[in-house]
């Protein structure tokens, strides 16, 4: 099994780069992706996890995204939403 290149890990978020390979017109072409993972103990104190794998380009727009959705829920907050 490969190994990510780095792993970053906050609490029970991590995320890790990989590099990968694919042919294209008889070349081998590297490029890296991303994986982020998020764990957590079910019901029956069982460890559990979801993964999600994002290429290069798709980064800039998660971040985004996560960006926007904190802003929204940080202004529900300070407009006396304590809906958490």
């Amino acid at each position: 099994m490969t190994r990510p290149v780095k792993k970053f890990k906050a609490g029970r978020i991590e995320a890790a780069i990989w590099e990968n390979e694919k042919e294209m017109n008889d070349t081998i072409v590297g490029y890296k992706t991303v994986s982020v993972k998020k764990s957590w103990k079910d019901k029956e104190n069982v460890w559990r996890d979801a993964t999600i794998q994002l290429r290069r380009n798709e980064l800039a727009t998660m971040i985004l995204v996560l960006q926007k959705a904190q802003e929204e829920l940080l202004l529900q907050h300070e407009e006396g939403d304590d809906n958490e």
